[in-house]
């Protein structure tokens, strides 16, 4: 996506990456298809604006955080495919690692449980399982990178950096120095040489190369994607929020420079660094599937063609039917952390027909969402008083009224919704001096639509009980030992 001062779209490109499957639980992407992808959609996005990259002011990186890529230093091969946040084939490895204090022994350094979700493991489990990787990372000759490390050392000549909203998912950075912390890489038996260099998310990285999309163009910001939404929504004050409806939900709370820690199942993560400034802390809440429940439907099921079909599906009917669908198909995420559950449609009766089942699935990202809402006002103390909602959902005006219903509290979508690229473009834009401040990014941020909870509240107490109940059905499916 490409952006002016205003913080208005002037041309965007996108492609589909291929996701892989190769057994249940597994989560993969082939890193050169993601590498390939992203320099065809910046020649695509210059050339539907007619522009060229000299015209260009900076480059941001935003990317899904956790998903693993070790690659080979001088021939730039990776050794294995990207390992994608939501894989779980580390659950055994990450019992291992907790030992007697559970998952809870690194929370206290990292902000984090120990989960699948994580890079660290994801690491472990490629030297320990991909031949010849182990020795040859041992020797220096080995890469690890989160997506935008990989998309940076390919952009520029080698370059091998990540920033500390990226370093702070990967279970291996402090919290409070910013720094690898090398007993934790010792426990998880991952040499540091692998590692890349910890950086702020807003500062000049490096140029495009030569042969790259972007030759000469400076590269100057790299935000997570949930961190560059944060941003790019202009939550810089503590007590700001977002909600992120993608392929999983994301919400983020502002916690100021000071890291809170949370009683409540959430994750303490870094919010973002601008340059020398002090980096901004969160409490996070995700949700592993919304948006890639829509593509089950379609995907797996057949029951709708394309993703915005699922919209007039669910509203051929009133309300869902008495049918509650979770989706935990890799488990339960923030706040409940229940790698053990996994997903059922509960409340089936012969009166459900598939327009029942496409309102059950929009409004299990609603309740998902309540869920991790209601773990942060009994972590923060702070009384939510409006949501600011981006991401390719909220298109769907149906789960916006359903979530502001369920909610009580307004929910409100900005003018530009997509908040992720925008926050990642802020970044750079800083760096060079495209724009001066935080104040221009304030100003920038419109309001599009905002919708007022109307639903009564019995019905809310209602409807919200009975999807707790439905969530209770689903723990202890998956056998956690074997």
């Amino acid at each position: 996506m490409i952006f002016d001062h205003d913080g208005a779209v002037v041309s965007v490109a996108q492609k589909e990456h291929e996701q892989i499957f190769p057994r249940a639980g597994w989560v993969e992407h082939d890193a050169k298809q993601l590498w390939i992808n992203t320099r065809e959609v910046a020649a695509q996005a210059l050339a539907k604006a007619d522009l060229n990259n000299d015209e260009i002011a900076a480059m941001g990186i935003t990317n899904q955080r956790e998903t693993t890529v070790v690659w080979d230093r001088n021939t730039g091969e990776p050794v294995y495919n990207a390992i994608v946040w939501q894989d779980t084939r580390t659950d055994r490895l990450c019992v291992e690692l907790g030992g007697e204090e559970g998952p809870d022994r690194y929370r206290e350094k990292t902000g984090l449980p120990l989960s699948t979700y994580f890079s660290g493991p994801k690491i472990r489990w490629i030297l320990d399982n991909v031949d010849g990787a182990r020795e040859r990372a041992e020797a220096g000759e080995l890469c690890f990178g989160t997506i935008d490390t990989w998309i940076l050392w390919n952009l520029t000549e080698g370059t091998h950096v990540t920033d500390v909203t990226n370093a702070s998912r990967t279970m291996l950075m402090d919290l409070e120095t910013l720094d690898w912390d090398p007993q934790i890489c010792a426990d998880f038996d991952i040499p540091m040489s692998m590692l890349p260099e910890i950086r702020s998310s807003s500062e000049i990285y490096g140029e495009g190369r030569p042969r790259g999309p972007m030759p000469g163009v400076p590269i100057a910001g790299i935000l997570g994607d949930q961190q560059a939404a944060t941003f790019g929504q202009a939550c810089l004050e503590a007590g700001e929020a977002k909600n992120t409806y993608g392929t999983g939900n994301f919400l983020l709370l502002n916690t100021g420079t000071t890291p809170v820690r949370s009683k409540h199942g959430l994750l303490t993560t870094l919010c973002y660094k601008i340059g020398d400034e002090p980096a901004v802390y969160a409490l996070e809440g995700s949700v592993a599937v919304t948006g890639s429940l829509v593509q089950w439907l379609r995907d797996n099921l057949g029951i709708i063609q394309s993703a915005k079909d699922i919209e007039p599906l669910a509203k051929t009917v009133d309300d869902n039917g008495g049918a509650y669908f979770v989706p935990a198909f890799s488990g339960l995420f923030a706040p409940r952390w229940r790698p053990d559950a996994r997903g059922i449609i509960a409340g089936l009766t012969r009166y459900v027909n598939k327009g029942h089942l496409a309102r059950a699935a929009l409004e299990a990202t609603a309740y998902q969402t309540r869920e991790v809402i209601d773990a942060m006002r009994a972590d923060s103390d702070v009384e939510l008083t409006e949501l600011k909602v981006d991401g390719g959902m909220v298109v769907n005006e149906t789960l916006m009224q359903f979530q502001a219903d369920i909610l009580d509290a307004p929910v409100t979508r900005p003018v530009v919704n997509e908040t992720t690229a925008l926050g990642a473009a802020y970044a750079a834009g800083l760096a060079v001096g495209f724009w001066e401040s935080q104040d221009d990014i304030r100003r920038n941020w419109q309001a599009g639509q905002t919708w007022e909870p109307t639903m009564a509240d019995d019905e809310r107490d209602r409807l919200y009980a009975e999807w707790n109940k439905a969530v209770e059905r689903t723990y202890d499916w998956a056998d956690q030992s074997s």
